[in-house]
């Protein structure tokens, strides 16, 4: 184990948070920061990919089930390529890293590293696609993209390259589009809440904030326990402007040409950020059992005349839990002492500890200790692989349902503008408020406390404006309901 490991955790999730969350992301051995010279980059570490390979295979499940094939396109995009579309040019222009040169030699035309990929896969798609018969068409990529924010590197949630999913997808119909855009939300709405153990509202982007280029932009948003939001994942109603610009158009039963409509979808390990943040603490980091690298550690505890006796039994279980598909890890080491390995895999997020000295072999049985709150649980010997499958289904009821708390109790609502900023002020967590539609009233909390609106509610009782009610920003009448928030 690395000296920084042993140090523990130093800060406070509580007073600072931005501190606590670099320690917990480097001493869980998740990740570290880039080289020097490199501001924006982090190397991510074995047990940091494997948690985002488990947050891959199951999107990727889901994706297939849903007629997704996985594609890849080049990292390079020719700049004609971007011009195409307008609003992508615009949109990303001040991020879009450039390569200019091939080894000596200046290239012709620069080349975009992608910043997304719209502009490279509508081509394609527009070769693929002739007739309505080639429709529906979905392919998806998991790639990085790069994007040259000048924001201080913060593991998972912004860094200048990051790790994604992006999906695209061409219909023949609006109708057809928009059910693909809700189904791929409510795929990324089940990843957080029946994964991840994370719940989180749905909603749309406000018209000034979409994807450049798209129609609608619809986003599943997490709520931190330090009051901030987390834009979950997002998935975008394109219209049919990508389809004009890249001719991906179909012939229609009648033989007539029309246009494609498309959507495109996206989800980063930013998702893995709003996991360390919603769920550990000031020992380390806390993972659901759905998703931890590890599910069991098993602590064996020994003095020398029953060290045999002790290890024999600890494996045995161990055998039976493999053997059953969990995932677990036995710590035998001499050179560690119990505390020591207790501590050591408390940092690193196992949600079940078994813990087994001479008493559990001569009563035949486990002690079971919860990662989220220390609570100890006696189990028979016989069937503990179904027995521990109920110690992972309270574990993570337990971490649910604190992340569920932390939401109920900080959506809050205003209706005037001296109310939404001072709740944001004293409680951070959501505002609803009445809003007229307008850029400049989201502008002017934002220049007051740096909050802006992460949604507007879609179709449902939340989105509800009633008759006379005023924009709690400028006094016009409103025209829908806008969260308000601090986000990462």
């Amino acid at each position: 184990m690395s000296d920084e490991q042993e140090l523990g955790i130093t800060e406070s999730k509580q007073y600072n948070t931005g501190e606590w969350y670099a320690e917990v992301v480097q001493k869980a051995g998740l990740a570290n920061y880039g080289p020097e010279g490199m501001s924006g980059f982090i190397v991510t570490r074995p047990r940091g990919y494997a948690l985002w390979e488990a947050i891959q295979n199951y999107l990727d499940g889901e994706f297939k089930k849903t007629g997704v094939q996985n594609a890849y396109f080049p990292l390079f995009i020719p700049e004609s390529y971007l011009e195409r579309e307008k609003d992508i040019v615009e949109g990303f222009d001040p991020e879009v890293a450039w390569v200019t040169h091939g080894g000596h030699e200046e290239l012709e035309e620069r080349l975009a590293v992608r910043p997304t990929s719209e502009s490279i896969i509508a081509p394609y798609m527009a070769r693929w696609v002739r007739s309505h018969r080639d429709l529906p068409l979905r392919v998806n990529q998991w790639a990085s993209v790069v994007r040259w924010e000048a924001t201080e590197t913060k593991p998972f949630f912004r860094t200048k390259e990051f790790l994604w999913q992006e999906g695209h997808t061409a219909h023949e119909t609006r109708d057809g589009a928009w059910d693909e855009t809700m189904t791929r939300l409510s795929q990324y709405r089940s990843l957080y809440e029946d994964v991840l153990a994370i719940p989180v509202l749905r909603g749309a982007k406000p018209e000034h904030d979409k994807f450049p280029g798209a129609d609608t932009t619809t986003t599943v948003e997490a709520l931190m326990p330090d009051g901030k939001s987390v834009q979950a994942g997002t998935s975008h109603y394109l219209g049919t402007s990508f389809a004009e610009a890249f001719d991906l158009t179909y012939t229609t039963e009648d033989e007539d040409e029309e246009p494609a409509h498309t959507t495109s979808w996206g989800l980063s390990w930013r998702s893995l950020g709003a996991l360390i943040m919603t769920h550990s603490d000031d020992q380390g980091l806390v993972l659901p059992p759905t998703i931890a690298p590890e599910q069991v550690v098993i602590v064996p505890i020994w003095q020398a005349d029953t060290q045999e006796k002790v290890l024999e039994y600890a494996e045995g279980i161990a055998d039976e839990l493999e053997d059953a598909g969990v995932r677990v890890e036995l710590d035998a080491r001499d050179e560690r002492n119990p505390g020591f390995k207790f501590n050591e895999w408390e940092l690193k997020g196992v949600p079940v500890r078994f813990e087994i000295g001479p008493n559990e072999v001569d009563d035949d049985v486990v002690t079971a200790v919860h990662r989220p709150d220390g609570e100890s649980v006696e189990l028979d010997r016989e069937n503990i692989a179904e027995a521990v499958q109920e110690q992972f289904d309270e574990v993570y009821a337990k971490l649910y349902a604190a992340a569920e708390e932390n939401l109920e109790e900080n959506v809050r609502e205003a209706t005037a503008r001296n109310e939404i900023l001072g709740t944001i002020g004293q409680h951070g967590g959501y505002v609803k408020a009445p809003w007229c539609g307008d850029e400049a009233c989201e502008d002017e909390i934002k220049d007051q406390i740096a909050a802006e609106i992460v949604m507007v509610p879609l179709n449902d009782e939340d989105a509800e404006i009633h008759d006379g009610e005023d924009c709690a920003v400028c006094g016009d009448d409103a025209e829908e309901t806008a969260y308000f928030a601090k986000s990462y």
